[in-house]
């Protein structure tokens, strides 16, 4: 059931983001890009406590002023800028807790593996992706599968979509490619492997059908077999796929092969 959000005024002084070594990044939660951003400082990513705490299964959270401090979910969970401590199921972790812009941040890693979800750095991103306790999928790998779904075979049927998902994790299965799925898709060893790479389409918002292609690809939904190459005849000539590659079939405007 999703918990009604209680947004309390901060009522702690704002700071501005802490001095010059922090720097900007994004984050996203289960392939939700959040509109908010974290920060780096010296190695550590904070994020905003209750963007990432709604984002990571809706918790309900408030500022707490007679203890000037952030609480959420029945003060199961709570951050302390005066202390600098962070409090999860009754166990403190001493961190670094800052006010920025009203916001409380804290280190989004300790804060989301202590809550039972686990945490990549997105180099392609360029920030982090977390993964929440119980997800159907990992983040990183949906979020990026689904955009690259998104920008190939956009117009193509929930079918198509799902094949063109399925020929990304038969590379990611293969020895010939790299071995996961962002490697895999921004793979440029031997030349860009994807146009929407090259163009930057990769990074558009998906739509849900591509995400639902995603998700179904993810868990094991096949309409090509071990096809590891595709390409649309109207947009292309495929000359070299069409003489080295062996054709296996069509789905919609894209033509696959082994």
């Amino acid at each position: 059931m999703k918990r009604k959000i209680l947004c309390g005024l901060l009522a702690a002084a704002s700071l501005s983001l802490p001095a010059q070594a922090a720097r900007p990044a994004n984050f996203q939660v289960d392939g939700k890009l959040l509109e908010t951003s974290a920060y780096v400082d010296e190695g550590t990513t904070y994020a905003p406590l209750r963007d990432l705490l709604e984002a990571m299964g809706d918790w309900n959270v408030w500022w707490d002023g007679a203890a000037a401090r952030a609480v959420a979910e029945d003060a199961s969970l709570s951050a302390e800028p005066d202390g600098n401590v962070l409090t999860i199921n009754g166990k403190r972790y001493p961190c670094t807790v800052d006010v920025v812009d009203g916001r409380t941040y804290v280190p989004l890693r300790l804060t989301a593996e202590a809550l039972g979800g686990s945490v990549q750095w997105d180099p392609w991103l360029d920030g982090v992706a977390v993964t929440s306790p119980g997800a159907e999928h990992n983040a990183m790998d949906y979020y990026w599968l689904s955009r690259i779904i998104h920008a190939e075979s956009g117009g193509e049927t929930l079918e198509g979509q799902i094949a063109v998902g399925n020929v990304v994790l038969n590379r990611v299965a293969s020895e010939d490619f790299p071995d996961s799925i962002p490697e895999v898709i921004f793979d440029d060893e031997n030349g860009v492997q994807f146009e929407p790479v090259s163009n930057g389409s990769v990074i558009n918002e998906p739509t849900e059908q591509s995400c639902e292609a995603a998700r179904r690809a993810l868990s094991g939904e096949n309409p090509v077999g071990k096809a590891l190459y595709f390409f649309a005849p109207a947009l292309s000539q495929g000359a070299w796929i069409n003489t080295s590659r062996t054709y296996q079939q069509t789905i919609g405007c894209h033509r696959f092969y082994q």
